[in-house]
């Protein structure tokens, strides 16, 4: 979803009703997907921020869309979710970078969310 909102340039509400749209009564999305993609897409800026300050050598226009939006949630879940352990947030989106990524992917997002982590006092 949040790949949609940024190729699609529609508002974070529609692109929830085009992705249930396209999924009928199924499964998909679920409710901690929605809360997830709304939480972020309402935060898109300070999220981006943060990246950007850890980011080094990589301005986010330079990112692929699909490590960048990983990025955005695991970044959104490491600053303002205190129940999911740090690690579980940076495992969840290696294993997304790995199925939807390139090759150099996992190991990218694995490097910033550890610094996010770190510098958020998540991880010691």
């Amino acid at each position: 979803m949040l790949f949609q909102l940024e190729a699609s340039g529609i508002s974070s509400r529609e692109v929830v009703n085009s992705y249930k749209d396209y999924f009928g009564e199924g499964p998909l999305p679920d409710e901690f997907a929605v809360d997830l993609f709304t939480a972020v897409a309402g935060s898109i800026e300070k999220i981006d921020e943060i990246i950007g300050t850890v980011s080094d050598n990589w301005r986010l226009e330079r990112m692929s869309r699909v490590d960048r939006n990983i990025l955005r949630m695991g970044t959104h879940e490491l600053t303002s979710d205190e129940e999911t352990p740090p690690l579980v947030v940076i495992n969840e989106a290696v294993e997304l970078a790995k199925r939807f990524g390139t090759e150099e992917s996992p190991a990218f997002v694995n490097g910033i969310l550890d610094r996010i982590a770190r510098d958020a006092r998540r991880l010691e």
